[in-house]
């Protein structure tokens, strides 16, 4: 009976959580080890979590800053343009029985490039109708463009006639956010002009302004609306009128001197105007191209983020690769005595290894919120001389679902040589160290 009684008063064994019953027992040795070293476990997922954050704030920061870039630099201009062949000389050559002294066939010595004329693309409304068929092309927008001359009493500029279709043009150049006086109506007698063609020849809203052209051909035209495409050159030079209007001006009835396209993807904007250019044999020139510095900057760019990503990724896997070295050393004895009651080496091996998953994926979870945190405090800081943000950013979830993978596999990698350490141990040296 004592016996009895003494047992009864014995204190019960602690329950385990409701959750741990049904989970394995490599996830529930792992989760002890990382709750016994809170310390340690605080630490490197604070330092997890300050690396992700800044993955997750430049990411944003790097990406916004280069959709703004190229949106600027896009701003006025298509992604491809398919433009007509150009004039070349070709030498002339000596005819079959005419041989000089060499024995050599003779050929013109010199050799003077031609008057590049302004020229229409042959069959046009085919080549238009076949890239509108692409998948990857939004939009395709025929125009006719060429130099001219605007005149207003005794004053006149040179300017760049460019005749459009404002149905299709205006998905390509949102003409409607770009007026700042009057509006963006074309017909056969309007004009848009840019502001600093306005005010160089002193004209605004319903005024006459009459154009001439190099074939000597003359229009009245009254403006209608004063655009404004953030660049001073733009704004100098070019003038916008009905297709048809630039047609009869410049002396190209029917025709059209440029195809203006739109792609999906702006950066593959130069392997698109490779395929259009085998299909159509039409000369098309992309934004890439014709902006080889700007985009040589943006892929400098891009290498930047990816280096940063790579040296902080670094970092964390050393960071949790360190943590988890002292936790095999420590935890030795614990690991010798489950040896000894029949833990495998693999059993070993994935607590090990989750731990570092767990740390991975506890310190990427902070440091996203992290970097969220962060990127809202500087759109709100950081804002142009108005008021408004410097540039949109958006939250992707692309971009926390990356970091989340990033940090997590980060974490199995850097806990693979402390995991297999640790089932490499002896139980008996284990037990006795």
């Amino acid at each position: 009976m004592p016996r009895a009684a003494e047992t009864s008063r014995r204190p019960a064994a602690p329950a385990l959580p409701a959750l741990t019953r049904w989970l394995p027992f490599e996830w529930i040795v792992a989760t002890r080890f990382l709750r016994e070293g809170r310390m340690q476990t605080a630490f490197i997922i604070g330092g997890v979590a300050i690396g992700v954050g800044v993955i997750v704030f430049m990411s944003a920061i790097l990406a916004g800053l280069q959709a703004n870039f190229v949106r600027r630099a896009l701003t006025g201009q298509a992604h491809i343009q398919l433009l007509p062949p150009k004039e070349v000389v070709r030498p002339l050559r000596a005819g079959p029985g005419e041989v000089s002294a060499e024995g050599a066939a003779a050929e013109g010595a010199i050799l003077q490039s031609p008057l590049q004329r302004l020229k229409s693309i042959d069959q046009w409304q085919a080549v238009a109708t076949q890239i509108r068929a692409m998948p990857e092309v939004t939009v395709a927008s025929p125009a006719a463009t060429g130099p001219a001359l605007a005149v207003r009493g005794d004053a006149s500029r040179s300017i760049s006639v460019i005749g459009i279709e404002p149905q299709s043009y205006f998905r390509i150049v949102p003409m409607d956010e770009k007026i700042v006086r009057g509006s963006p109506r074309l017909t056969g007698s309007d004009l848009l002009i840019g502001t600093e063609l306005a005010s160089d020849l002193g004209v605004g809203v319903g005024d006459k302004l009459r154009i001439t052209s190099a074939t000597g051909a003359v229009n009245t035209l009254t403006i209608t609306g004063v655009f404004d495409l953030g660049n001073k050159g733009a704004n100098t030079r070019s003038v916008y009128m009905a297709l048809r209007t630039a047609q009869s001006l410049l002396g190209l009835p029917g025709g059209v001197s440029v195809i203006d396209v739109t792609v999906r993807d702006v950066y593959a904007a130069e392997a698109i105007a490779q395929r259009i250019t085998a299909a159509t044999g039409v000369q098309a020139d992309s934004w890439i191209k014709t902006n080889e510095q700007f985009f040589t900057a943006i892929n400098a760019q891009t290498l930047a983020n990816r280096s940063i990503r790579f040296f902080v990724a670094l970092s964390v896997a050393f960071g949790i690769a360190s943590v988890l070295v002292v936790s095999v050393v420590q935890k030795s004895r614990e690991i010798g005595i489950l040896r000894a009651m029949g833990i495998s080496r693999g059993q070993v091996l994935r607590v090990f290894l989750l731990q570092g998953g767990l740390l991975g994926l506890g310190g990427a979870l902070a440091g996203s919120g992290l970097g969220a945190l962060a990127l809202l405090v500087w759109q709100r800081v950081a804002r142009n001389a108005d008021g408004t943000p410097m540039f949109p950013l958006t939250l992707e979830p692309g971009l926390f679902a990356a970091a989340l993978l990033l940090a997590t596999l980060t974490g199995l990698l850097a806990a693979f040589a402390p995991a297999l350490r640790a089932a490499r141990l002896d139980p008996v040296v284990a037990i006795r160290g």
